[in-house]
């Protein structure tokens, strides 16, 4: 299996590895030393190389960092794992509420007569450290740069990955890299820069159309690009990496080991474009006032799906819609009271192993039941596995890696007969995922501007969740991706191609978790009549398909035209899914997807 469900953090074992962290900060002369969830290329995934925070605390959430001081050490969390750190560290460390608590104004609250506060410089981005210095302004209190303390005291802490990459095929990528390069160096051109730092592991992919295995379920090869107005490349990734790929990159990719980053930056003649958000800190300290701070260059042509990468998409989500038919079916006709969430985890990754195209799971399945649903990232292990009781819904999300699309997504099931509660949540929470499927929108809208359209059913009741409505997801890369995002907080216009996850959710602690996603795709807008003939519009193309469990649908409170899209869904799921299902599973899924 590509998943596992043993316990990878245990509270118990984040005091000792403090303490000896905090004799590593008395010797260095340091008050506090940071512990960010990130590596060298600031992406949002991680080698086991780089688990430092999970290592010292045991949270293993996919965000955060924590702040050790010499009497407290803040772990800082958003929104998503508010309950989830309460159960994975110890006393030793104290949860913060961030961003509602930024780092700057907790240091200076808790060094209130100052401190030198030390960081790695290559895990931090010059956008961060910008930020925090600036908030840190006249309270007496330093940030050093300094070598990993963590590092330090990690005796037995992995190698860094050396996994080889592979030739992703034109047919997927649908444009070959010359290409790819020689259209954003003519934007080198235009914006006067020399060249191009690419820092995020997935943008150099997508550039060079290769993959690589370095991160766990993120089929990503680790390197850093330079990216010159002529075109050219230079690769700097270790050769171990490099022998699977033939003659792909051609002459005009140069491969350069990674030790050799600082002092070819320290080479390089004119303006050097860098995103402030991901270049490590120590890079922009060499790059000094060359540094040109703009957006990846890859970052937007990489969200705007071509029509191959659309099409790959859809035929992926095919596939792993039937895989997801039958795991509901075969979960359907299992006694009551019989079930694990490993064995739900184990069931469907088998369904989707039936196809041979799957060649990883997107990221590790959450199957959370009762209490644990509200956990928003969950991950079953085999101290929480928990059993599937009458009463209780289990949240399902999931998703598997194809050559042609990764796939995201998540159904909310009932077993047995729901409290009433849970069930209006989730007919509040279907109404808002309907309610963004059917919006249509003007050109230039980010997700800021649209993302409360997914929430008002919620909000009407009193209720809201504590995540974003929707992220971007790679096209054979990492099933997060930016910079689109269905978010209060993204300023990124939503364009024609870009694909992004819709999701809706309702979480209540200690009682159940509800969540409903598909992916959608941004398109141009039919034209209606009566409609301005100069006002562009964009729509969504719904690549998900699956049922919606109905047994948890109060229909009295949809509308016609609620009901109407969900019955228009039901039927094309039977459509496009049926022809691809056993027997056993097409009779269910016309049970299930009668019109209501």
């Amino acid at each position: 299996m590509f998943q596992t469900f043993e316990v990878t953090a245990r509270p118990e074992q984040g005091p000792p590895r403090l303490a000896a962290l905090r004799e590593c900060m008395a010797a260095e002369g340091l008050d506090g030393f940071l512990i960010p969830r990130a590596d060298a290329h600031q992406g949002e995934y991680v080698a086991a190389h780089d688990e430092r925070l999970a290592w010292l605390t045991g949270f293993t959430g996919s965000a955060g960092f924590c702040a050790a001081l010499a009497e407290i050490a803040g772990v800082f969390i958003d929104g998503r794992y508010r309950t989830q750190v309460k159960a994975q560290v110890a006393e030793a460390f104290t949860p913060v509420p961030w961003p509602e608590t930024s780092l700057g104004s907790w240091l200076i609250q808790q060094l209130p007569d100052g401190g030198v506060v030390g960081f790695d410089p290559w895990l931090h981005s010059a956008g961060q450290l910008e930020t925090l210095q600036k908030s840190l302004e006249r309270s007496g209190i330093e940030m050093r740069a300094c070598g990993n303390l963590v590092d330090q005291i990690w005796e037995d802490q992995p190698a860094p990955p050396l996994q080889p990459a592979k030739v992703h095929p034109l047919e997927f990528a649908g444009e070959n890299h010359d290409d790819k390069r020689a259209r954003l160096a003519q934007e080198l051109r235009d914006d006067s820069d020399s060249a191009a730092l690419i820092t995020l592991p997935d943008s150099v992919c997508w550039l060079l159309n290769i993959r690589g295995a370095d991160i766990p379920r993120n089929p990503i090869a680790q390197g850093f690009a330079v990216l010159h107005d002529s075109g050219a490349v230079d690769l700097f990734m270790a050769a171990e990496k490099l022998t699977e790929i033939g003659d792909h990159l051609g002459p005009d990719v140069t491969q350069r080991t990674p030790d050799n980053l600082v002092p070819f930056l320290e080479g390089l003649q004119g303006t050097v474009r860098v995103d402030k958000g991901t270049v490590p800190f120590v890079l922009a300290q060499v790059l000094g006032e060359r540094a040109h701070f703009a957006g990846d260059p890859c970052a937007l042509p990489k969200a705007r799906k071509n029509s191959a990468e659309i099409e790959g998409a859809a035929a992926a989500h095919l596939r792993d819609g039937a895989a997801i038919v039958e795991l509901l079916a075969w979960l359907d006709a299992q006694p009551s009271g019989t079930l694990h969430e490993t064995q739900v985890v184990s069931k469907l990754e088998g369904f989707r192993r039936n196809d041979n195209a799957l060649q990883d799971i997107s990221f590790e399945t959450i199957a959370g039941t009762g209490p644990n649903g509200a956990i928003m990232h969950y991950r079953v292990t085999e101290e929480t596995d928990s059993l599937l009781e009458d009463g209780q819904l289990i949240v399902l999300d999931s998703g598997g890696q194809y050559l042609d699309g990764t796939t995201d997504i998540t159904r909310t099931i009932a077993i047995g007969i729901p409290p009433q509660e849970a069930a209006e949540a989730f007919t509040r929470v279907l109404q808002g995922m309907i309610a963004m499927s059917r919006l249509r929108w003007p050109e230039g809208l980010a997700g800021r501007d649209i993302e409360a359209v997914g929430r008002m059913p919620l909000w009407l009741a009193g209720q809201d969740f504590d995540h974003g409505l929707g992220h971007g997801v790679g096209a054979y890369l990492s099933v997060h991706e930016g910079p689109q995002r269905l978010s209060r907080i993204s300023h990124v216009p939503i364009e024609a191609g870009m694909i992004l996850s819709n999701e809706p959710g309702y979480y209540r602690e200690g009682a159940f978790g509800i969540r409903i996603e598909n992916l959608i795709v941004a398109q141009q807008a039919t034209h209606l009549p009566g409609a301005d003939a100069h006002r562009k519009m964009l729509s969504w193309r719904t690549l998900t398909f699956a049922p919606i469990d109905r047994r948890l649908i109060v229909t009295a409170l949809l509308t016609d035209a609620e009901r109407a899209w969900l019955n228009a869904y039901h039927a094309e799921v039977v459509e496009k899914i049926a022809p691809r299902l056993s027997p056993a599973a097409k009779t269910w899924l016309d049970a299930a997807t009668a019109p209501i």
